[in-house]
């Protein structure tokens, strides 16, 4: 049996840096935001649903799905996000389980940035580790990263779970508010206790 670890937490909490550092130390790190991105991009597999549901203006003159526009649409209208969703989460489901199947290491980090809002992960996640920071340093770092304005941020994380929210799924905690150094310590620590896990 393969230890899975989900790994959620809210926009700008560092879930990327900590999977680059697992990765580091020989994890498999299955990314559905990586798989969303395929769906979507030309000549994905979600691209013909999306086009019959919302119409071609939704798609790039490539063919893949246009973000900002369709971001725009589910935060004003709940039935496109509804539909959209209904699109998406069955498809990277189904490529995050094959992708788990075929991952090579001690064990597999599942990056699954909406776990507590979407559910249907607990057939496949064995633990659940949350990357929690203050909702200030969330703000910062997504507008260094993206370039998107504070109500815009904040209008995201309005959409997402709460901090409380995620941290009530927790199996393992990673605090990301300190420097650098402390994150690298906590990772290793976690490291740790996945491989004797993924041997027990």
């Amino acid at each position: 049996m393969k230890l899975v670890v989900g790994v959620t937490g809210g926009i700008g909490s560092g879930k990327s840096t900590v999977a680059r550092l697992f990765e580091a130390l020989h994890a498999a790190v299955v990314d559905t935001d990586a798989i969303a991105h395929a769906l979507t991009g030309p000549g994905g597999d979600a691209v013909e649903a999306i086009r019959a549901r919302f119409g071609a203006e939704f798609l790039t003159p490539d063919g893949g799905l246009d973000r900002p526009r369709m971001r725009a649409l589910a935060f004003s209208d709940r039935e496109a996000k509804h539909d959209l969703e209904a699109i998406l989460h069955p498809r990277i489901r189904a490529e995050a389980r094959a992708r788990v199947a075929q991952a090579q290491g001690p064990y597999v980090l599942l990056l699954i940035p909406l776990l507590a809002e979407t559910g249907g992960y607990p057939q496949l996640v064995n633990r659940v580790l949350v990357v929690d920071c203050d909702e200030e340093r969330q703000i910062e770092r997504t507008r260094r990263r993206s370039g998107l304005t504070q109500a815009q941020v904040r209008a995201i994380m309005a959409g997402q779970a709460s901090r409380a929210q995620r941290l009530a799924l927790a199996d393992d905690i990673i605090d990301n508010n300190g420097p650098a150094q402390a994150l690298e310590e906590q990772v290793r620590h976690l490291h740790a206790r996945y491989l004797a896990l993924a041997q027990a």
